[in-house]
């Protein structure tokens, strides 16, 4: 909990240090910043609900953009070593907002009949409904939910697991076998640095594709045949 302290904390600091003098030519905070958020309206907002639901969109998602990012960089962070994202709560949470919001924007756009699309999808002859709609149900309203939290979880668990192992494995070969053993930790060592620039990257990744999972999600909702 400390470390999800931390990590909001952060953002808030370098988000008020970056807009507390806002000009029309950018100084270098600003700039990056802009950047940031120009990177997650155009390639996750505009890219997946378009122009119009896009800019409706963007705080959720820009917020768990980053919030998610921060998160997931804290495990490579020394001192911390692990990711606010790799214990259930948060991508949990994540989850649920996810949900919440893909279920206001169709039953916002389509009323009660976003639910029917959904389970009855159009085209299907009526018998096959038995078979189709707890598929549909299955599919959208329980497995959405819940792969977005897993695969969120599991990335940061697997990668928090492989720096533990590389450097454990350093201070063993170093500090306990000694002797030529030691020679070892030259190579546990390196991997451990190769997999905490590799961690550095999925922790990107992993918050770009929840959040971008999340605004296909939301657009799905909004089409009023699926």
């Amino acid at each position: 909990m400390i470390i999800r302290f931390i990590a909001v904390a952060l953002i808030v600091v370098l988000f008020w240090l970056g807009t507390r003098r806002m000009r029309m030519i950018p100084g270098r905070g600003q700039s990056l910043l802009e950047m940031a958020v120009g990177f997650v309206q155009s390639n996750i907002a505009d890219g997946a609900l378009g122009k119009e639901e896009g800019k409706r969109f963007m705080p959720l998602l820009a917020s768990m953009f980053f919030m998610i990012l921060a998160m997931n960089m804290t495990g490579i962070v020394p001192g911390l070593n692990l990711a606010g994202t790799s214990v259930i709560g948060v991508p949990l949470l994540l989850a649920l907002v996810a949900y919440v919001a893909f279920i206001y924007a169709g039953v916002k756009k389509q009323g009660a009949n976003f639910f029917k699309t959904s389970l009855f999808p159009s085209g299907v002859p009526w018998y096959l409904y038995i078979i189709v709609t707890p598929i549909e149900f299955l599919s959208t309203f329980i497995l959405r939910p819940v792969t977005l939290a897993l695969r969120l979880l599991m990335n940061m668990v697997a990668g928090h697991m492989l720096l533990v192992l590389c450097f454990s494995a350093t201070h063993f070969f170093l500090f306990t076998a000694g002797g030529l053993f030691g020679l070892f930790s030259i190579g546990t060592l390196a991997f451990g640095f190769i997999f905490t620039i590799f961690e550095l990257l999925v922790a990107v990744l992993q918050a770009y594709v929840f959040t971008f999972l999340t605004a296909v999600y939301i657009q799905l909702a909004l089409v009023e045949e699926h």
